[in-house]
C-alpha cells in the first residue's frame, strides 16, 4: 500500500497497438490528444498522449493483445462525434455521461415473504446485509435489512446515491450521522427514519451495539458516488433545498403524533415521505388500537412493503394460505393481491412503505 506522501504524481494507461503512426494519428484526430513523449527518435516504439485529464502510453507490440475499451465523459448533449469508433489497434471508444439518469428498470410485481434468519451477507463499509427483496420486483426496488452487531465508529465515507427514492428506517440501537446542508451530525434512535433524497452528500459517523436498520431504494442497482471536495457538516442548514425534486426529511418517532390510518382501529405515525416527495413515496409505522384485523383489501400501488416491527399477526392472501409473521418478517403485496391481517397482537407495529404515498384500497 502506497503511503499518502507517495512520489507517485500520475498515471498513464498503457494501449497495445499494432501500427503506432496510426494509432496516434487516430488519437490525435478524432479524440482531441495530444503527444507529450514519443520514443525512441529513430523507430518510436511508444508515445505518451494527454487529453481530458488522462495519460495514454501507446505502446506497439507483436502479436495478439486485448485491446480494451476507452470511454470518454461526456457533459449531457455534447456534440462528440466519437461514439462507436475503434481505433486502428482495435480499441473501442465509447462515450458516457458525466451525469447519467437514473435508469429505472420495468416493474415486475410479485407477492414476497420473508422471513428473519442470520444470512447476512457483508457489504459497504462492513455493514451486513440481509436482502428483503430477492427478485428485486423486476429490478425496481431494493429493501435491505442492514446491521452492525458491534457498535463505535462506522468506516464510511462522505457519499451519495444516484436514486429516484431512498429511506433509512432504524429498526433497533440508534445511529449518528451526518447530512449535506441539515446542521450538525445528529442521532437517530429506533423508530426514526430519514429521506435520503438524490444526490445528497451523507455520512454514517457512529453506532451502538446491535444497530438494525432497514433501507429501501429504488431503483434496486443504483450507483454509490465517493465525494473527495465537499466535507461535512457544511456548516450550513437548509431545509427547503431541493435535491433531485425532492427535500431531506427527518421523522423523530418520539415527538410524532399518531393520527387515524386507513382502517378503523389502528393509529399510525406518518414519516412525512410523502410530503418530502411531493407524493411519489409514503412511509407510516401503524399499530392496532382496539382492532385486531384489517379488512381484506386489493390496494393499488407501484410498491408495498410492510415490516414487522414487533408482535405478530397473519398475513391473510386471498386464494393462497395464511402466513404467521413476527417480528423481523416483512412482505410484499402486489396491486391485484387481496389480502388482510388477523390475528394481530396488541402489542405489533408496523412499517409499511408505499409508492405513490396515498394508497386506494380496493375492499
Amino acid at each position: 500500500m502506497l503511503a499518502t506522501d507517495s512520489p507517485i504524481h500520475g498515471m498513464a494507461i498503457v494501449i497495445p497497438c499494432w501500427d503506432l503512426d496510426e494509432t496516434v494519428d487516430f488519437f490525435q484526430d478524432h479524440l482531441g490528444f495530444r503527444i507529450e513523449v514519443i520514443s525512441p527518435a529513430d523507430s518510436p516504439r511508444t508515445a505518451l498522449m494527454s487529453g481530458h485529464g488522462a495519460l495514454v502510453r501507446l505502446h506497439r507490440v507483436e502479436g495478439s493483445f486485448d485491446p480494451g475499451v476507452l470511454e470518454l465523459l461526456c457533459e449531457d448533449g455534447a456534440n462528440v462525434n466519437a461514439q462507436g469508433l475503434i481505433a486502428p489497434n482495435g480499441t473501442r471508444v465509447r462515450l458516457v455521461p458525466m451525469q447519467p439518469e437514473v435508469a429505472l428498470p420495468a416493474l415486475d410485481q410479485s407477492l414476497v415473504i420473508s422471513r428473519l434468519s442470520n444470512d447476512f451477507g457483508t457489504g459497504r463499509a462492513s455493514m451486513q446485509y440481509r436482502d428483503l427483496v430477492p427478485d428485486r420486483q423486476g429490478g425496481r426496488f431494493i429493501a435491505s435489512h442492514i446491521r452492525i452487531p458491534s457498535g463505535g465508529p462506522v468506516p464510511d465515507y462522505v457519499h451519495f446515491h444516484k436514486v429516484r427514492f431512498q429511506m433509512i428506517f432504524v429498526y433497533r440501537g440508534w445511529v449518528k450521522v451526518v447530512y449535506e446542508d441539515q446542521g450538525e451530525p445528529f442521532v437517530m434512535q429506533a423508530g426514526d427514519c430519514v429521506l435520503q433524497p438524490p444526490t445528497i452528500r451523507h455520512r454514517v459517523l457512529e453506532s451502538s451495539d446491535g444497530l438494525d436498520v432497514i433501507e429501501i431504494g429504488c431503483p434496486a442497482e443504483h450507483d454509490t458516488v465517493a465525494e473527495h471536495t465537499i466535507t461535512l457538516p457544511t456548516g450550513q442548514t437548509i431545509p427547503d433545498r431541493d435535491f433531485g425534486g425532492q427535500l431531506f426529511s427527518r421523522h423523530v418517532a418520539a415527538s410524532a403524533p399518531w393520527t387515524p390510518f386507513r382502517f378503523d382501529g389502528f393509529s399510525q405515525q406518518d414519516c412525512g415521505i410523502g410530503a418530502a416527495t411531493h407524493g411519489l413515496a409514503g412511509a407510516r409505522v401503524f399499530r392496532p388500537e382496539g382492532a385486531d384485523s384489517t379488512p381484506m383489501a386489493a390496494i393499488d400501488n407501484e410498491f408495498l412493503f410492510t415490516f414487522i416491527l414487533d408482535g405478530e399477526a397473519e398475513l391473510v392472501l386471498e386464494g393462497l394460505d395464511t402466513q404467521r409473521l413476527g417480528a423481523g418478517d416483512s412482505f410484499i403485496i402486489p396491486a391485484d393481491q387481496r389480502y388482510g391481517l388477523s390475528g394481530i397482537s396488541a402489542d405489533a407495529r408496523f412499517l409499511e412503505v408505499s409508492l405513490p404515498a396515498d394508497l386506494q384500497p380496493r375492499v
